[in-house]
């Protein structure tokens, strides 16, 4: 039985009084059965009536309580939340004979027959680079397979990243036309891309499916496997935005090959990200194979995804560890969350600074002085500090900005309070490859951390 968040929706209906001698308070739970297209209640417990045959009842897993009280009668409605979402490695994505485009989010084989009976209908959405590299190609794909399909080429940049993005998205889809159920809208790029899609497929009839295929290392590991989407709001990263998933995303590492060398330094900043918060093997990984990762852009040895390749273990080892992270808290309920680590102050950074910042850059520069931090508080020794640092330079990482200023962290820093349910929530590492949430650092202690990180990083440092 599949569990889920839960929403609490309580209505109300005044006028009612319980009945002389009878409790002034009552609590009762039911459970609901559809049967015959119909749905009933039945109180918790009870036994289902013996007229219904078992074949035609439908139970629910959401719950309705009933409270009766003097003032009258409330309503509590738990509704288990359930999503099923593939993140699909593949190889030739738009080769034709590779049929994963088009069909990889179908794992029912009635529903898969369902969809090879009509005439498919794709409406894809590309930025404006990836449309000049691959748009031949994607059309050749649908065409080879007959799909009535649409490419809407868009400029996808930090500035642009706006529900004005969005909204041009939305009338595009609206005029296509698309069932929603079973003609997904495909968002191919990078992030920007990918959570302007996913916004504005959450908004279309209240969600409407999408599939996201990430061209970038960057979008590969990290804004592709989870549920987030956002577009940026009042000069704030990322500040409007929802929780739904895709439908399926898939990864073809053919794609990182034809980004520029610092959108691979930039994407494995998030890769050792997850690496400083959860695996150490994957730091050692780094250490040892960065030069590499970046010289071949990571494409394996011969163009096979050997097992044992450092590029695929590497991608694997993020994916995976993110999605152990992002699975059993999809919706942030619980808001102590490691993979925030290096998204502190790089937020207000990134803003500030548009566009001289990338995103996995911010976040080095982030994860930088969070572990001055650390060693600061005494929660990872030097050698550990130093091995740190150097990964990230050897990833051609920044790790010190001239604008993250003292002031800046403060107001990142209060933000983040502000947004968190009055916690700091601040994510340290405690050793490499291990690490834990602090709500109590005291300001003299990212005083101190942030002296020893000018010194020893800014920009006079030796």
């Amino acid at each position: 039985m599949p569990a889920g968040d839960l929403f609490t929706v309580t209505a109300v209906r005044g006028g009612t009084k319980p009945e002389a001698g009878e409790s002034r308070s009552k609590q009762k739970e039911y459970q609901l059965v559809q049967v015959k297209n119909t749905w009933c209640r039945i109180e918790c417990g009870q036994e289902m009536p013996t007229l219904w045959e078992e074949d035609q009842v439908i139970v629910s897993q959401a719950k309705i309580g009933e409270q009766v009280t003097e003032s009258g009668v409330s309503w509590t409605v738990k509704a288990p939340i359930y999503f099923c979402y593939k993140v699909i490695e593949t190889q030739h994505l738009l080769n034709p004979t590779n049929m994963t485009l088009l069909y990889g989010h179908v794992s029912d084989p009635q529903e898969l027959d369902d969809y090879n009976k009509k005439t498919q209908k794709r409406f894809i959405v590309m930025d404006a680079t990836v449309e000049q590299l691959y748009g031949s190609k994607v059309r050749k794909y649908f065409e080879a397979h007959d799909v009535v399909y649409k490419i809407l080429t868009v400029e996808t940049t930090e500035e642009t990243k706006s529900m004005d993005l969005v909204l041009h998205i939305l009338e595009e889809v609206h005029k296509f036309g698309l069932d929603r159920r079973t003609e997904p809208i495909i968002a191919i790029g990078g992030g920007v891309c990918l959570d302007s899609v996913g916004l504005a497929a959450s908004l279309y009839r209240r969600r409407t499916p999408y599939i996201r295929v990430p061209t970038t290392l960057l979008s590969y590991v990290d804004a592709s496997v989870g549920a987030k989407n956002g577009v940026n709001f009042c000069n704030c990263k990322n500040k409007l935005g929802t929780y739904t998933p895709p439908i399926a995303t898939l990864l073809d590492r053919s794609f990182i090959q034809t980004i520029p060398r610092r959108h691979i330094s930039n994407g494995l900043g998030e890769i050792l990200k997850m690496a400083l918060m959860k695996h150490k093997g994957l730091f050692e990984l780094l250490e040892k194979n960065g030069k590499y990762l970046l010289d071949t852009k990571f494409q394996s040895r011969n163009g096979l995804a050997c097992h044992g390749d450092a590029a695929l273990t590497t991608t694997r080892l993020a994916i995976q560890t993110m999605l152990e992270e992002l699975a059993p808290n999809l919706w942030e309920d619980d808001l102590d969350r490691l993979v925030d680590y290096g998204h502190v102050i790089s937020p207000e950074l990134e803003m500030k600074v548009l566009p001289s910042l990338m995103h996995g850059e911010a976040v080095n520069i982030d994860m930088a002085f969070m572990t001055y931090v650390s060693h600061e508080i005494g929660l990872i020794t030097l050698e550990e500090k130093i091995r740190t640092v150097q990964c990230m330079r050897n990833l051609e990482l920044p790790v010190w900005h001239r604008d993250c200023s003292f002031q800046l962290i403060k107001k990142a820093l209060a933000e983040r309070f502000k947004h968190s349910g009055g916690k700091l929530r601040l994510p340290l590492p405690t050793g490499l490859g291990i690490a834990e949430i602090f709500n109590d650092v005291r300001e003299e202690i990212i005083k101190s951390a942030f002296a020893s990180w000018q010194e020893e990083l800014g920009e006079f440092s030796t």
